[in-house]
């Protein structure tokens, strides 16, 4: 934070200065216009300052969010992985796995996705996971066909522990800090910049004025939105565990 205030006093500094010694040398002109040399500049700058800024308020959250969404699916899909594989367990374990894989999933619908509001995951919910993967591991099987569904059982059960792991990861995803703010306070410098130019606007000059004071509001709240992953009106839901849920209902029951 203390650089970053030095930085900002350092480039003030520059600028008073300059203003200072250009002034004393008597070299170049006053501007004093709304429409100057000076003010254009400025303009331009504070323009292409609050254009970058915003782009990354958006583009950052907007990317974690779309990866967050498609970790879901591979989480999911690796579910339903997992669910086909303990078909092929021997009776009456393989009905067991299912029913516990189920009941995870449920329980990752109903109770755990508003806790990742909060940006964390429930201890219990990795628990039902770990227990589940023990028991897998700890299944003495015979046969070929057995030992196969097994291993695939316990492959697809670590896909879902991974993607557990990023899914909690994503909970805690956040912007970089102070973008959100800095795009508040550019868009606002910008809305306000003809006034500080020095420059009257009246009648219908003020329309476009307004039309792009109403825009950038509207902006700045949508990336506000989508910076919580998990906690916005443009959040991640659980649509794709719902999925999961109904793909189980058509998977043949071990036994």
């Amino acid at each position: 934070m203390l650089v970053s205030v030095l930085a900002v006093a350092a480039a003030v500094g520059v600028v008073a200065a300059a203003a200072f010694l250009f002034r004393k040398l008597d070299h170049g002109t006053d501007d004093v216009l709304p429409n100057g040399p000076a003010a254009g500049h400025a303009g331009s700058m504070l323009s292409s300052l609050f254009l970058l800024v915003f782009a990354i308020a958006v583009v950052v959250p907007w990317t974690t969010a779309d990866s967050a969404r498609q970790n879901t699916y591979t989480e999911s899909r690796a579910a339903v992985e997992t669910y086909w594989a303990a078909a092929g367990l021997p009776s009456p374990v393989g009905a067991q796995v299912q029913q516990q894989l189920r009941d995870y999933v449920q329980y990752v619908v109903q109770k755990e996705w508003p806790l990742m509001a909060d940006g964390r995951l429930s201890l219990e919910g990795a628990s039902r996971l770990d227990a589940l993967r023990t028991q897998v591991a700890g299944l003495i099987v015979t046969g070929d066909d057995a030992r196969a569904a097994k291993s695939a059982t316990l492959d697809e059960l670590k896909e879902v522990s991974a993607a557990r792991r990023q899914r909690g990861a994503d909970a805690q995803a956040r912007p970089p800090a102070g973008v959100l703010p800095l795009t508040i306070l550019t868009g606002s410098i910008v809305i306000l910049y003809p006034f500080l130019a020095g420059a009257r606007p009246r009648g219908k000059t003020l329309v476009p004025l307004f039309i792009m004071a109403g825009l950038l509001g509207f902006g700045i709240y949508l990336t506000w939105q989508i910076s919580h992953v998990f906690s916005s009106g443009l959040s991640v839901g659980p649509e794709a565990f719902r999925s999961a849920l109904d793909e189980f209902q058509r998977i043949p029951w071990s036994g």
